[in-house]
């Protein structure tokens, strides 16, 4: 979820990004990568975050690494940014890899663990050895004791103490991390197991030093804009809100950064919404206790790899970046397909999507037009040949989902929605004793599941507070514009 709570780190992002998309319109995009860190931290200039200027420098070299779409973990440091920015102008695939870990700014936290501060006071009935199930609490010289290596966290002595003498510190990363797919390696640094994540993208949001990064592509984005193929931008539901200027503004601007068509998700929304409402009516039909919807990738990844128990539960309707992808392709076969996502769990659906090519975050987006020097709110309105309903364009939002389910059905009151909003180790728990009790909460039949706490409107990839965010996208339809005075589509 972008909480917006670590604006200094998005500023640096952000300003990498114009900075290394200026410089590849630039005749010598190598050698002006390679100065970004000298441009941006000069001799002489104000330290503002570490401890000395090599530092900062350091640290801008590694997101610099990660904007052109490599590894950090991989990285030798001999390597110089004039390599990889060659590397990334030869590079011809993409790999499934969609986080790295900033080694550099990263090992700023001690380890996670809960221990017993001086409050202590010896209690004679010592309630924390007995809440623990571990026996990892013993008494020296009158004060409790836990033995870390048995310790599991389980946080019952906290509650326990009657003097709050126990404390828990956390490492923001891994304590928000909801199935366990990050934790300090043997060097201290923040280290991400692949074969668990499901690109929720909560860690790069909870680091207070931005040491954990997605991956770009703009390099090869702006390759293809280059090229001789067309480039076809796909923008998700969520994009209406993130940005001062309206959905047809926002198209006006994209074809300005250099793309060939706009196409709405929202336009696959509707579909989506129609396909979950006919599986919703046969699944009840046949006497099924309840549904979940399918459109969350960070949601779908989660019942790959940790939550098979919910799978039968789950709607067989495709995504709507899915849907639009197909109608897309349709139109232009030999085109390049990109998707402008709110969250990086986006970029693992489209790898695995072959009709769709390459992922842009809004905040990508957003360094795009910063480098061009486009103004979205004073770009011309140009709509779309297919307008997709609100309900389709309100998909991003919590809620959403599921009352366009309830649209699409001729009795609405057959839906008794329950929203799991946000993916954590409580709300996966919670999901996991529906499947096992064949049972939802509440006797609901229709669960609405989002990765963010507010739906997309709040991925860890868009620009806006979400609550900002969902009222532009209400307003947007409550001040509807007269489409008549609207440039048309191409």
């Amino acid at each position: 979820m972008n909480d917006n709570n670590n604006s200094q780190t998005i500023h640096l992002k952000k300003e990498i990004l114009v900075r290394l998309i200026k410089a590849f319109y630039t005749d010598n995009f190598e050698e002006n990568t390679r100065l970004i860190p000298y441009d941006m931290r000069p001799k002489g200039a104000e330290v503002p975050y570490r401890c000395c200027i090599y530092k900062e420098r350091a640290i801008i070299k590694d997101r610099e690494i990660a904007g052109l779409g490599f590894q950090i973990e991989e990285d030798d440091e001999l390597t110089s940014l004039t390599t990889y920015a060659k590397r990334a102008k030869e590079r011809t695939e993409i790999d499934n890899k969609h986080l790295t870990v900033l080694q550099a700014a990263c090992k700023g936290c001690v380890p996670s663990q809960i221990y017993v501060t001086d409050l202590c006071q010896g209690c004679v009935a010592r309630p924390c050895q007995k809440v623990c199930k571990f026996d990892a609490i013993s008494v020296e010289n009158g004060k409790s004791k836990i033995n870390s290596e048995k310790c599991k966290k389980c946080k019952m002595c906290i509650s326990a103490c009657p003097y709050n003498a126990i404390l828990k510190v956390t490492v923001p990363c891994e304590d928000v991390c909801p199935v366990g797919a990050i934790e300090k390696d043997e060097h201290g640094f923040a280290k991400i197991d692949y074969d668990k994540c499901i690109n929720c993208g909560r860690c790069i949001s909870a680091c207070p030093f931005g040491a954990v990064h997605e991956k770009s592509q703009i390099i090869d984005i702006l390759k293809t804009i280059k090229s001789d193929y067309k480039l076809i931008a796909l923008i998700a539901p969520s994009i209406a809100g993130q940005f001062s200027g309206s959905i047809y503004q926002i198209k006006s601007a994209i074809l300005k950064a250099g793309f060939d068509d706009v196409f709405e998700v929202a336009q696959g929304a509707d579909i989506t919404a129609k396909n979950e409402a006919e599986d919703f009516i046969e699944r009840i039909n046949l006497g099924k206790p309840f549904m979940t919807t399918s459109c969350c990738a960070g949601y779908n990844q989660l019942i790959k790899k940790h939550l098979p128990e919910i799978k039968p539960f789950v709607s067989d309707t495709k995504t709507p970046l899915y849907y639009t992808a197909e109608i897309v392709k349709n139109k232009y076969p030999d085109a390049k397909l990109l998707f402008v996502s709110p969250c990086v769990a986006k970029r693992t659906e489209v790898y695995e999507n072959p009709n769709i090519d390459f992922t842009m975050s809004m905040e990508e987006l957003e360094a795009l037009f910063i480098a061009k020097d486009i103004d979205v709110s004073k770009c011309d309105e140009i709509v779309f040949k297919d307008e997709p309903s609100k309900q389709g364009r309100e998909f991003g939002v919590l809620n959403g989902v599921s009352e366009a389910v309830k649209m699409n059905l001729k009795n609405e009151d057959l839906v008794k929605p329950c929203i799991v909003s946000g993916l954590n180790k409580d709300t996966i728990k919670k999901l996991r004793n529906f499947a096992l009790n064949n049972k939802c909460e509440n006797d609901c039949n229709l669960i609405e599941v989002m990765c963010c706490d507010y739906g997309c409107i709040s991925g860890n990839a868009t620009i806006n507070n979400p609550q900002n965010a969902k009222k532009i996208i209400e307003e947007s339809f409550i001040n509807n514009k007269d489409i008549e005075n609207h440039t048309d589509s191409l």
